[in-house]
């Protein structure tokens, strides 16, 4: 019996059995590391190996394994092997329930869904990608089925439990039933409450789901942005979410086990995002097209850091009467740097998040009078530890002053900047880092060199 593996085990030996070019039958040992393994745990260790090695461990899985699989992948992940072995997607489609392979076929490039799509016997799967590719990419109706179970306005429970026990058993619809009521002269179908189907079982058979139905119900528009959905799903917890047109009429349903990858998603964006890079962006570049992309702004940020060291060099005959002066200046520099960075992260992760204009200004609004007050906390223990050392206080006062201008500076930076760059078109998490340290530096050095030149008759 085959001991079941984590996932991050199961990774590592797949990619060391792939990366092992003298293994005779790389087939046979695929077959034996993946034997009685998870789907769950092969799908999460193909994420960590290349697009080529995922096509070889597919190829060692029998067709239902293999379908299961594909179908936990990331749609880029799924794309790519699909895209290598084009030929599996009728037998992929033709195994998976109805809503997966609708999610697959729209997810799918448009040259190998038309390649394949005549091969496909799945006409219900088919059908509903059609209706999700009516949409443009990222939008809510993108996500949407029409697999789902509508009730007419005044359906008694009783009825209501002989609709579900109809349906078709390998059809996996949403645990949540919509009451609608159907237009006269129009083929849309207006939504007027929500109901569970645990509810209707608890109900009185005899009564009508009007009568137990939820009519405060939370929609969303069909071109709406996924992430909007996510958001909402979210908020309320629901298990599923309707959708409806610009009339108002219920168009599909999504289902939240469909919208949980794009919230993790959007969590990995605003971590990658706040650390200064959008990283799944970055993987997909060449050195050379990142290196492209990247540069501009370093380069941007040597020629104002060489005007920081324009001013230092202005500074040089107090620097050399006050040699003590030079030991403070990286200790300025980086702790400021670190308010900066902190802003900045602070502000992107506001403008990411698609924050209202009024949220924003509250968000700056905050991180300035908290910037502010660790400025005056900082510069009080820095300028007393520089006064004792001297000891001279006008030398304490001098670095007291110089820290607290640079961290308001690196605050304010931090948070002008990447509002700046959204507004102009620019990657906000790109630009905010090297401006912002670029920036204090000149006006951190700026005050505590003509502070102390202004002071120098005090301080030697």
């Amino acid at each position: 019996m085959h001991q079941e593996l984590e996932w991050k085990d199961l990774a590592k030996r797949l990619d060391a059995l792939l990366a092992d070019k003298n293994k005779i039958n790389l087939t046979e040992g695929l077959k034996d590391i993946l034997k009685g393994q998870a789907t769950a745990n092969i799908a999460l260790a193909m994420e960590e190996l290349s697009p080529e090695h995922s096509c070889q461990v597919i190829e060692s899985l029998d067709i239902s394994t293999a379908t299961e699989v594909l179908a936990k992948l990331e749609p880029e992940r799924t794309n790519k092997i699909l895209e290598l072995h084009p030929e599996r997607l009728p037998d992929l489609i033709k195994s998976l329930p109805p809503r997966e392979a609708a999610a697959i076929i729209t997810d799918i490039p448009s040259q190998l869904r038309k390649a394949q799509q005549k091969k496909i016997a799945d006409l219900e799967a088919v059908e509903d990608a059609q209706n999700r590719l009516c949409y443009p990419k990222g939008s809510v109706g993108r996500l949407m089925t029409t697999q789902f179970v509508r009730l007419a306005k005044g359906t008694s429970i009783a009825e209501a439990i002989n609709i579900i026990k109809s349906t078709d058993p390998a059809i996996d619809i949403p645990d949540d039933v919509y009451v609608v009521e159907e237009i006269q002269n129009s083929s849309g179908y207006r939504l007027l409450g929500v109901i569970s189907i645990r509810e209707i079982l608890m109900s009185d058979p005899h009564s009508i789901v009007d009568d137990v139905m939820a009519t405060d119900v939370v929609s969303v528009i069909a071109n709406a942005d996924e992430t909007d959905a996510a958001a909402i799903l979210s908020k309320y917890k629901f298990m599923s979410l309707p959708v409806t047109d610009q009339n108002g009429y219920l168009v599909g349903v999504i289902p939240a086990d469909d919208l949980m990858p794009i919230i993790v998603n959007r969590l990995r964006q605003l971590y990658t995002q706040a650390v200064g890079t959008d990283a799944e962006n970055m993987e997909r570049l060449s050195p050379l097209q990142a290196a492209k992309l990247r540069v501009p702004w370093l380069l941007g940020t040597m020629l104002i850091e060489l005007m920081a060291g324009m001013i230092i060099s202005h500074f040089d005959s107090v620097l050399q009467k006050i040699i003590l002066l030079t030991s403070f200046m990286p200790v300025i520099s980086a702790i400021s740097g670190n308010v900066g960075l902190q802003a900045a992260a602070i502000t992107v992760r506001a403008l990411d998040m698609k924050s209202t204009k009024k949220n924003i200004w509250v968000s700056l609004k905050k991180e300035s009078l908290t910037t502010l007050l660790m400025a005056v906390a900082c510069g009080l223990v820095l300028g007393t530890i520089g006064a004792i050392w001297a000891k001279h206080v006008p030398f304490g006062i001098v670095i007291g002053i110089a820290l607290t201008c640079s961290m308001l500076t690196a605050g304010l930076m931090g948070t002008v900047i990447p509002s700046v760059s959204k507004k102009l078109g620019f990657d906000p998490a790109t630009t905010a880092g090297p401006f912002e340290t670029a920036f204090q530096d000149i006006i951190g050095f700026a005050v505590f060199l003509g502070l102390a030149t202004f002071l120098q008759h005090w301080m030697i």
